[in-house]
């Protein structure tokens, strides 16, 4: 059941209101219908995940069949005296105004969740609005099932989160003017009140196509909402042929949401690693001063007292003289030697990042077309991407990530110290290879080969993995050392990961991962 659908049945109630309720029956273990005098049964049907509320006018009897609806028989009385809708969400307010007798019946709420798998209803104390303590659940829901909210008795409630979308009974002309560019099946996206059958519906009202944007005929779309809007059933072919389509669009939906989410990472990534060649470049900056204080520290050395907290020089190129911090438990000669590290340590960093740059501005690129390719693909095209990067992906390994070499031997990549640790003192055999990236941290690349040799295609393929699994990731001629397992040994006491190795053989590969 969708927002407007709700708003209809609240619309069609409002007239009647106050009204006497006559009491509670209950047909099944989910369903609660309360009678109401001159209009019939107010029913409300939780069972998840097709939740509905609906007026009937068919005679309806039962009695309580859980602590729930026992509590509603005794406690939930008196007149209806207002409902009330969250915006067009499927969230509903009933107020009761209590009744007085032999035992008082003080004033009640009841909130209904009309949300597919996690509808709830649920009795609160009298007030305004949708917030209160709960006096009672139908269901109740901790943190163990839902991270975001809990639902509890004698906690307080807290509506779904807010959103913000158009409200299609006010919104104007120009405010619909948003939606020309979006195909009808994606209104509801900015729509409020709008679900997958109603917009199946809005689009066999409009006589335009679920899937395209409605373009140069938008106020024919847009007067096929307003009825909606004023009449939101859903015609028989509509829950068939409309339903099937509207499947389909949640489908790609949900396909297009899964394959974005890692992209939009790879894109923050690679963002983060281009920040980090702009402050590198910054800091060739202070690389240079370092080195012109030091070169001054070397010249007049033998004028500087030992202990000396700050010097001042006079400038090479005759602009005065200029002071110069210096460590006291250092001499001239070692406070310039540390400036002189320090510059070429800023300077190496910027020459690899610098390096690097190209390869990353165009992975970035890639992965924004991707992005963009995402946002505009139909579900076949969403499927085969799936189907693609599922492929692509290695095969999840209990030891690191699994690959598979041109040669058909398979390799395993360590994930983490332990797993590195793993892969190469447990799973490796002592004629299986080992590959580490030479003078980077990084993975421990692993191939079985079960005593065989490893052919050069084989060799480089392992190479360029256990680059790309490292911080020399995205450079250029990166030194990969490779040997047996038999010649890798863990240094006593050393941290899990450490290895020395002899033996070992280096080839030269980029960065980047190989193509599978």
């Amino acid at each position: 059941m969708e927002g407007l659908m709700l708003a209809r049945v609240l619309r069609d109630l409002q007239p009647h209101l106050p009204a006497r309720t006559l009491g509670w029956a209950f047909p099944d273990e989910t369903t609660a219908a309360l009678l109401i005098e001159g209009l019939g049964n107010l029913v409300l049907s939780y069972r998840p995940p097709q939740p509905v509320l609906f007026v009937s006018r068919e005679r309806l009897r039962g009695d309580a069949r859980s602590p729930f609806q026992r509590y509603l028989a005794a406690r939930v009385r008196g007149d209806l005296s207002a409902a009330g809708q969250l915006k067009l969400d499927r969230v509903v307010a009933l107020h009761f105004a209590g009744e007085t007798g032999f035992v008082d019946q003080a004033p009640t709420r009841i909130v209904f969740e009309v949300t597919g798998r996690n509808a709830n209803v649920l009795v609160l104390e009298d007030g305004e609005g949708f917030s209160g303590r709960i006096v009672m659940a139908a269901r109740e829901i901790t943190g163990s099932r839902n991270r975001f909210r809990t639902i509890r008795t004698g906690g307080q409630y807290s509506p779904p989160p807010p959103y913000d979308k158009l409200d299609p009974r006010t919104m104007s002309d120009t405010e619909a003017q948003a939606l020309s560019g979006l195909p009808l099946g994606r209104w509801r996206e900015k729509v409020d009140g709008l679900g997958p059958l109603l917009s199946a519906e809005l689009a066999r009202r409009a006589g335009l196509p679920f899937s395209s944007p409605p373009g140069d005929a938008w106020p024919q779309a847009l007067a096929a909402l307003r009825d909606v809007v004023a009449d939101p059933t859903v015609s028989e072919g509509v829950m068939h042929g409309g339903a099937r389509e509207a499947a389909r669009t949640e489908k790609a939906a949900a396909l297009r949401k899964a394959l974005r989410e890692p992209l939009e990472k790879r894109v923050t990534l690679l963002t983060n690693q281009l920040s980090d060649v702009t402050r590198a470049e910054e800091g060739l900056e202070a690389a240079v001063q370092d080195r012109e204080e030091a070169d001054l520290l070397m010249a007049y050395a033998h004028t500087i007292e030992t202990g000396s907290h700050v010097a001042v020089l006079p400038a090479f190129d005759g602009s005065g003289e200029r002071p110069v911090s210096l460590e006291p438990q250092l001499s001239a000669i070692q406070n310039a030697e540390k400036r002189y590290t320090r510059a070429r340590r800023r300077e190496e960093v910027y020459e690899r990042l610098a390096e690097r740059e190209p390869v990353l501005r165009a992975e970035l690129d890639e992965a924004r077309a991707r992005v963009y390719q995402l946002e505009q693909a139909e579900l076949e095209t969403l499927e085969a991407l799936g189907a693609q990067l599922q492929q692509e992906r290695p095969e999840k390994s209990q030891y690191g990530a699994r690959f598979t070499t041109p040669g058909g031997f398979e390799v395993l990549v360590g994930r983490n110290n332990k797993e590195n640790a793993t892969l190469t003192h447990r799973v490796g055999r002592s004629l299986d290879y080992w590959f580490h990236t030479q003078g980077y941290p990084g993975s421990h690349v692993l191939v079985r080969t079960g005593g065989r040799e490893l052919p050069l295609p084989d060799i480089l393929y392992a190479a360029q993995l256990a680059a790309a699994h490292s911080k020399a990731r995205g450079s250029t001629n990166v030194a990969v050392d490779y040997t047996r397992i038999k010649y890798v040994w863990r240094p006593k006491g050393a941290p899990a990961g450490q290895v020395h190795y002899t033996d070992q053989k280096t080839v030269w590969v980029d960065g980047v991962a190989p193509e599978a």
